[in-house]
């Protein structure tokens, strides 16, 4: 809360409601790469969701302000991928780690490979060469990011987690037994029917809905991009803990 991972956070009411608008009107770039058909068109609906799931404000009334991640669904949120996580390391799976949000989350996602690594778990590399058109699919510390222009690009797109997986496919090696990630690489990873969890912020509903349909199994309540990534220090070294990692 002192770091706004959870609490009082720094999107404001309006875009979360616009977000969610958006989704429901069906602009696929609030998707995060899966597939949701007619199936979330109201946009109360996914307010009562994300109430539920997140802990923004229930009132369709409130519309602007501050909004707020409840702290404790964060934390229930991570003791739930840390079940996963104490999954994949005990039958040394394959994981694929990605990031649509490189600038906040990134060391996240390479601290629990560098700890699933030590446990037995192979990291998944991901082939050269691919590209969408938003850029190229490339591997920093063991995370896929989409590159552009020499920066580590922020993307909600599902194309590169569909790069990766369709080139894996033609190559003839296996899909990841689980895929942690975020934004529509999480989204589309699951909608291919892999395993996936991750993590979303108060104004990306879509993961939220997956995981209430089933097609996501985890996602973590969360801001994903405060002011510095060491914030999210504690928390990693907590989901670690609780994933017997540590």
């Amino acid at each position: 809360m002192r770091t706004r991972i959870a609490g009082d956070v720094a999107t404001p009411r309006e875009n979360n409601l616009s977000h969610y608008r958006q989704l429901a009107n069906g602009v696929r770039n609030f998707w995060l790469g899966l597939e949701l058909g007619d199936r979330w068109t109201d946009e109360q609906d996914v307010l009562a969701v994300m109430a539920e799931r997140v802990g923004v404000n229930d009132d369709p009334e409130y519309r602007y302000g501050q909004d707020t991640i409840d702290p404790q669904l964060t934390v229930d949120g991570l003791e739930r991928l840390a079940g996963r996580l104490r999954k994949a390391a005990e039958d040394r799976q394959r994981v694929l780690f990605a990031t649509g949000h490189p600038g906040g989350l990134l060391d996240v996602h390479r601290a629990t490979a560098d700890a699933l690594r030590r446990a037995g778990c192979e990291i998944v590399v991901i082939p050269d060469g691919l590209q969408t058109d938003e850029g190229y699919v490339m591997q920093f510390a063991d995370v896929a990011v989409l590159e552009h222009g020499a920066t580590l690009w922020h993307t909600h797109s599902g194309e590169p987690m569909r790069a990766i997986l369709t080139a894996l496919e033609r190559g003839g090696r296996p899909l990841p037994d689980l895929v942690v990630a975020d934004h529509g690489w999480a989204g589309y990873a699951g909608q291919h029917g892999v395993d996936s969890v991750g993590y979303a912020d108060c104004n990306d509903p879509a993961l939220f809905l997956a995981e209430a349909e089933g097609t996501v199994q985890v996602t973590v309540p969360l801001d994903d991009h405060v002011v510095s990534p060491r914030h999210y220090d504690p928390m990693t070294a907590y989901l670690l803990a609780e994933a017997g990692l540590v």
